[in-house]
């Protein structure tokens, strides 16, 4: 395993790093997620992702039980906030007390202390930015969050972010999480030069597009089973990627792996690592040669040549 700096700090996380949405606490149980977890320690995965809106705290609390047996300061964890946690009008946004309640929530589902990360999970139009980064700048100061993060913000976003900051010296943004994958490419023309312009580092979710760049799902065959494209909550977000022009790609993607000697998703993973930008590609697994696949491809580096054959074929 590969590891790389997290923006313009000195925090260092793995290539590869294990999510939580849509898995734990959902297709895998207690068992399951302290088996994946422990396997990634083995391939040197020290980054591990939730959110408090992630089954409702469910997939926080099974992470939090999966990592006590493990040192805390070996591993870096995130959450987020922003998401609605119940009906009533404050159980949602960035204002200060949703933010201030949900990041404690947080923590005791974890069952620690502290978070590495906390990511604002959306931009949230109806608090004040200021009112946002006060409030997580407190909780930096107490003690509870180490870094700033956000999730899906969109360039002039973060820069009113970094302004705030800058304005006020409240601690900066240092890491953004986007999708991103050879599918979905939004953030390469404003997100990535504004970020690198300001020391952020992406933390990519989606890189396989929702399990399409697996090779799982193929042109003219129809969905595995077993597949989690079968459950409506899933399909809400593969179906975006499950259509005839995708999938035409997709077969050309798997002849050229094949050529280079690697798996697809080994292929899919490496192209979102080749950008410098991103410090981490994140995945989700419910099952162990799954999460032993994604982590194969920290390290596998791409040449000039087979970048511009992807090119041509996602053109």
């Amino acid at each position: 395993m590969k590891y790389r700096k997290l923006g313009n700090t000195g925090l260092q996380v793995s290539e590869i790093s294990l999510g939580s949405w849509l898995t734990y606490g959902n297709s895998v149980g207690t068992d399951i997620v302290a088996q994946l977890t422990n396997r990634a320690f083995e391939l040197g995965i020290n980054f591990f992702d939730t959110a408090n809106v992630y089954e409702r705290g469910e997939a926080e609390l099974l992470l939090g039980q999966a990592l006590k047996q493990h040192k805390r300061d070996s591993y870096v964890v995130a959450t987020k906030a922003y998401w609605p946690m119940g009906d009533g009008p404050n159980d949602r946004g960035l204002s200060r007390k949703h933010v201030f309640e949900q990041v404690h929530a947080s923590l005791k589902r974890l069952q620690m202390d502290y978070v590495d990360i906390f990511y604002c999970h959306r931009y949230d139009p109806n608090t004040p930015v200021e009112e946002t980064l006060r409030t997580i700048e407190d909780l930096v100061r107490q003690g509870k969050i180490l870094y700033v993060g956000v999730s899906e913000w969109t360039a002039a976003q973060i820069q009113e972010g970094l302004r705030v900051s800058d304005k006020y010296l409240l601690d900066r943004i240092v890491v953004h999480q986007p999708q991103y994958s050879m599918f979905y490419r939004n953030i390469e023309q404003e997100t990535i030069p504004v970020s690198e312009k300001n020391g952020i580092s992406q933390v990519v979710f989606s890189p396989l597009a929702q399990g399409v760049l697996t090779g799982k799902y193929r042109l003219g065959q129809q969905i595995p089973q077993d597949s989690r494209a079968n459950d409506a909550k899933s399909n809400m977000w593969i179906k975006n990627f499950l259509t005839e022009e995708h999938l035409t790609k997709v077969e050309k993607l798997i002849a050229l792996s094949q050529e280079l000697g690697i798996t697809l998703s080994q292929l899919a993973i490496a192209w979102v690592l080749r950008h410098g930008s991103v410090a981490s590609a994140l995945v989700g697994a419910t099952k162990i040669e799954q999460l032993e696949q994604n982590a194969s491809a920290s390290g596998v580096t791409l040449s000039a040549d087979a970048i511009q054959k992807i090119d041509e074929i996602l053109a």
